[in-house]
Order: C-alpha cells, then structure tokens, then sequence
C-alpha cells in the first residue's frame, strides 16, 4: 500500500521500537485530535505521543488507504494494552506542503 510520505513517517515511527515521535511529519502548528482530547503544536503532541505509548503500549498498522475530500483517511488495527486490542481505528490525516496538518483518530 502507497501512503503519503508523512503518513508513512507516522507509523513507521509507531511501529519502531522506542517512543520518539516522528515530528517531521508534522507541520509546526499541526493538531492532533485523539479520545476526545485535541493537542495542538509540536510541544503538544510529543507529550501525546509518549503519553500514549507509555500507557497503552501500543502499535498501529495501517490496512487500507482512501483519500476523499482532501485527507488520506487510513484503517489501521492497533494492537497494545488496551480493552479490546486488537481493534480497527480509522485515522484520518489532513497534509499540507509535504506534512501532517491535522489528524484525527476515531474507532
């Protein structure tokens, strides 16, 4: 499957060992919006990232990609310490100049 390449930055930085946050891929002002809660900018979602991983240690793999009204929307099964796992999230990117501007996360 042929992702954007900051999404592909995404959850190869989720599936690598460690809890770095792939930063890159994100523009500086960029929003993530995950079990209800938005984080916005860099500072911000790093400490979401790692907050995450540090509890739910957790891996992503993305299934299916379809694009429409302008984000790459990807179902992924995340697997990790959490009721349920495995489960199927829907993971909905908006890009911008080669970067992540927003990305949703719902089940």
């Amino acid at each position: 499957m042929k992702l954007p390449a900051p999404v592909q930055t995404y959850f190869d930085a989720d599936m690598a060992f460690g809890d770095a946050p792939p930063m890159d891929a994100f523009a500086p002002g960029a929003i993530v919006t995950d079990d209800g809660r938005t984080h916005a900018g860099h500072d911000a979602i790093a400490a979401w990232w790692r907050a995450a991983k540090a509890q739910y240690r957790h891996k992503a793999a993305p299934c299916e990609i379809l694009e429409e009204r302008g984000l790459a929307i990807v179902r992924t099964r995340v697997t990790g310490r959490f009721p349920g796992s495995p489960a199927l999230f829907t993971f909905a990117f908006q890009l911008s100049d080669g970067r992540i501007t927003a990305l949703e996360i719902a089940a």
